[in-house]
């Protein structure tokens, strides 16, 4: 089966014959950082081919950082709302610690465990001999799933909280959160037990949406084809479609009551004065579409090639998508693994301050030590 469609495969083993005066076998710098930057150097390389080896020679350097910014951003982020008062509720920050910990394991598991073993192969190659890649499967895609799927159940309880005030007091709780979230976890969990016996415990290595092998069972049966659909049909299709329709609701329901609001303040009191309720309203619609955007944006690409490849793979092969694409879906929704903390900092000035408290603890606490 053909993983990767439409690419001219550039990096099979060989021979540039006489580069400055010498036989070079390039088997030996294959996938390799000169390897990228010896290929942008041809003058006859294609145009689309260049701008696949500028993404690598982009991720070669921005994987490591992206690890080493996502980790202790995301631990950050997870001890701030957890021990500090960020003006926000107790289920908004079930929520928020949710992602935050959804993230932190997608860059671990992803990141950290897959994508940065595939550009520094040589660094991991002893990866091959470790026979856990369909176990490392279903735990990276659970996390995906989490991740994916708490951004959904808060944009749904945010959803409630502002469009169903009768339910809102019974659905908005620490308690409901706590149980939703915990539904989903256990639920990401089952979903993906099935790729356990999809792929092969052995590690390809390889930059395509599967990274370990398939079994033949799997690669050759319809039936495995179709769940293998259904799957991302699941995550992130069905999420994109509830968060653009809970957003529209969302939107829908904001401009009518604010326009009725205003009328009647404007008509009990002569003027139109500040309204404390409205304004936190706003802080509370900025911070869940600034969080959905997001997602939507970072999510898209990647979301594209994923349904195109296995469309493809079931025989509509009318529209071909180059391996760049898939590249640069990765790249961005990784990405969006680390952006939530700058999102929250941004918009919420409890947790900007906050943030800015623990930040400064470690160096306060050293000041007071050297106090006598």
């Amino acid at each position: 089966m053909d993983l990767n469609p439409g690419k001219v495969d550039l990096d099979v083993p060989i021979m540039v014959q006489h580069l400055r005066g010498r036989d070079l076998n390039v088997t030996t710098i294959e996938r390799s950082l000169y390897s990228i930057l010896y290929r942008l150097s041809l003058d006859w390389l294609p145009t689309i081919h260049r701008v696949e080896y500028v993404l690598k020679l982009i991720r070669y350097f921005y994987y490591p950082i992206l690890a080493i910014v996502g980790v202790p951003v995301n631990i950050i982020t997870i001890v701030t709302l957890t021990s500090r008062n960020c003006g926000l509720s107790k289920c908004v920050t079930r929520y928020l610690v949710a992602m935050s910990a959804g993230d932190l394991l997608v860059i671990i598991l992803d990141l950290i465990l897959r994508h940065i073993p595939i550009v520094y192969w040589k660094q991991f190659y002893f990866m091959r001999s470790l026979p856990v890649c369909n176990i490392h499967a279903v735990l990276l895609y659970a996390a995906t799933d989490c991740s994916v799927w708490f951004t959904v159940t808060f944009t749904f309880d945010r959803f409630v909280a502002i469009c169903c005030p009768k339910l809102r007091s019974k659905y908005c709780t620490e308690k409901s959160a706590a149980v939703v979230l915990g539904t989903v976890t256990v639920l990401s969990c089952l979903k993906n037990i099935s790729w356990y016996f999809m792929l092969l415990n052995r590690y390809g290595l390889a930059n395509n949406p599967w990274f370990c092998h398939f079994t033949w069972e799997a690669a050759e049966s319809l039936v495995w084809t179709t769940i293998e659909f259904l799957h991302n049909i699941l995550t992130p299709c069905v999420p994109f479609a509830l968060i653009l329709l809970l957003n529209a609701l969302t939107v829908r329901h904001i401009l009518v009551s604010s326009r009725a609001r205003r009328r009647l303040r404007a008509h009990s009191s002569g003027e139109n004065p500040s309204d404390p309720e409205m304004e936190s309203r706003r802080k509370s619609i900025i911070l869940l579409f600034v969080i959905s955007a997001n997602f939507i944006l970072l999510w898209s690409t990647l979301m594209v090639y994923t349904i195109w490849i296995r469309m493809y793979n079931l025989g509509y092969q009318s529209v071909r998508l180059h391996l760049f694409v898939m590249e640069m879906g990765f790249m961005l929704q990784l990405t969006s693994c680390c952006t939530n903390t700058a999102i929250y900092a941004v918009t919420q000035t409890h947790f900007r301050q906050q943030l800015k408290d623990l930040l400064k603890y470690p160096l306060t606490a050293i000041l007071q030590l050297k106090k006598p």
